[in-house]
């Protein structure tokens, strides 16, 4: 399944370098573009991943689409003993490395340059997996999850974090106006990359969400879904067992 929306229509090149570039581009603002967007919900939406996967207890996390490393930095409280982050632009994981050194946290946390679709690990080898605002940037979304699902272990949990368009009235309404007309302004504002943002906002607006997804992980072999609407369903994380 490849997601409609390209992060550069007017290019030649594949989804998935275009990704890497776009992300490559935005990296020295996008920890600040992150909170100005989000009113600074995401860092409350992560705390509740980190909040699910303390209670699983698991000794070791990939974090796919890891980006600057927040939800790596912030899954240290899980008590995890290993965290790999891994993400296809090397910038930013080249400011996530940069943060992880501040927070002396190098001995937990390792940095890696990977394709999500192509993971660099052995069958059954984390125990838990979580992707943070990641998946809709895959290039073929179910080859991705499938590999997730291969690395995962035995009743190992997959936790994704995504955004996703509100249902209800008004909330629907007010999603449409500020995705379409409020964010594409901001990336522009504070970002080089002018195409960035405009593409992060289509591309959510896309993306299956809710009981869509849910089907798309049921198809893959993940058990035991479960879908959390967060902040009225501007996002939401879904959780599943392999």
């Amino acid at each position: 399944m490849s997601e409609k929306v390209k992060p550069y229509k007017d290019s030649d090149l594949g989804k998935k370098d275009q990704v890497k570039q776009m992300f490559d581009n935005i990296s020295n603002n996008y920890d600040g573009l992150n909170r100005v967007i989000s009113f600074g919900i995401d860092i409350k939406w992560r705390k509740r991943v980190v909040s699910i996967l303390k209670k699983k207890q698991p000794e070791n996390i990939l974090d796919i689409a890891t980006g600057t490393g927040d939800l790596a930095i912030a899954m240290v409280q899980t008590g995890a003993k290993n965290i790999v982050g891994l993400d296809i632009s090397p910038k930013m994981l080249e400011v996530g490395k940069s943060k992880i050194q501040e927070k002396k946290l190098d001995h937990h946390i390792k940095m890696v340059v990977g394709d999500s679709e192509n993971l660099p690990f052995k069958d059954n080898t984390f125990d838990a997996v979580t992707v943070a605002f990641g998946v809709r940037n895959f290039e073929n979304l179910e080859k991705g999850l499938q590999e997730i699902h291969r690395v995962l272990k035995s009743s190992g949990t997959l936790v994704i974090l995504e955004t996703s368009v509100p249902q209800k009235t008004p909330f629907k309404q007010g999603y449409r106006f500020y995705t379409k007309y409020v964010l594409p302004v901001i990336g522009k504002i504070f970002s080089k990359d002018r195409s960035a943002y405009t593409y992060l906002s289509e591309s959510a607006s896309v993306f299956p969400h809710g009981q869509e997804f849910n089907n798309i992980l049921g198809k893959i072999g993940f058990i035991g879904i479960e879908n959390k609407p967060q902040t009225f369903g501007v996002a939401s994380i879904y959780v599943a067992t392999k």
